[in-house]
């Protein structure tokens, strides 16, 4: 890999966390302060994807140290597996986590007096779990190939998650398929049926606020936007390592667009509820209060 490359990557990484950590961490005390005084399947929901993101961007900095060591690994390799599972983990994990969030919405605007009988916080509180095991677990089984299936070649310390043997790649390769066809393009067509549906929904009905509406059409359109945008050209790597029977060299720079997701989440946050958008704004304007 090219020099002009490793500066990249180190470039792109330390915009995603000095964007993505304040937002997140604004809006991990705004949904705490919802979930503590009221609430509702899709605060905790949110709240979990925070959580996700956070976790993402404090192994970040591990990620920043590879970069700018020439993506050499130069740290104890054991961090080597415990980054990587956090680092594409996290990437699924999101992704049904923004699945389980439309679904939500979908629920309360198809059928509202059933949502209002069953709307409670701790089914929400099982879908996150799940989403957390899915996510894990599939990568995980990933991650286990670097030490079970190496047969008798000895682990390259020097390089993190690369550089597989072809008895290695017989097996990751097809994993990652299947898991980016469970775990990205279900999601993704969940998500676009559930926002869409919503939206004709929405529109169909006079009485319906116009405000409302333009709520809906953002969450849809943010949603999206993270799936096409950050997942999208990623998943489709694995698709064509699949084909052509390794890893394109390009994959990593779809690595690079998943960790925008961490910046884009917190505007679908903002777009959640009028209530979490005061929340922002109050906490924001209390921050901002005690600096002056």
């Amino acid at each position: 890999m090219k020099y002009c490359d490793h500066v990249l990557i180190l470039s792109v990484y330390i915009l995603t966390f000095l964007i993505g950590l304040p937002a997140n961490v604004l809006c991990l005390c705004a949904l705490t302060l919802k979930v503590q005084s009221k609430a509702t399947p899709t605060d905790v929901l949110l709240l979990n994807l925070t959580v996700s993101d956070l976790l993402f961007l404090l192994i970040l900095p591990l990620k920043m140290h590879e970069a700018a060591s020439g993506m050499r690994w130069d740290l104890p390799y054991f961090l080597c597996s415990v980054t990587s599972l956090v680092f594409y983990s996290t990437i699924y994990t999101s992704s049904l986590l923004l699945m389980a969030v439309s679904v939500d919405r979908f629920w309360s605007v198809a059928f509202p007096i059933h949502y209002k009988l069953l709307r409670k916080p701790v089914y929400a509180m099982v879908g996150a779990a799940i989403a957390f095991v899915f996510g894990s677990a599939g990568c995980g089984i990933l991650f286990l190939t670097q030490h079970l299936l190496r047969g008798n070649d000895t682990i390259n310390a020097s390089v993190c998650y690369e550089n597989f043997t072809p008895r290695q790649l017989a097996f990751l390769l097809p994993a990652r398929l299947y898991l980016s066809s469970v775990l990205f393009l279900v999601p993704l067509l969940v998500c676009a049926f559930c926002y869409l549906s919503c939206i004709r929904l929405l529109y169909a009905r006079s009485r319906i606020c116009s405000r409302k509406r333009q709520k809906a059409v953002g969450m849809a359109l943010g949603t999206l936007l993270v799936f096409v945008v950050c997942f999208l050209p990623y998943n489709l790597s694995h698709l064509l390592g699949y084909l052509h029977g390794q890893s394109p060299p390009w994959r990593y720079y779809t690595v690079l667009l998943s960790t925008a997701n961490t910046c884009l989440d917190p505007i679908i946050f903002y777009f959640s509820s009028s209530t979490f958008q005061a929340t922002i704004k109050h906490s924001l304007y209390r921050l901002l209060g005690c600096r002056l």
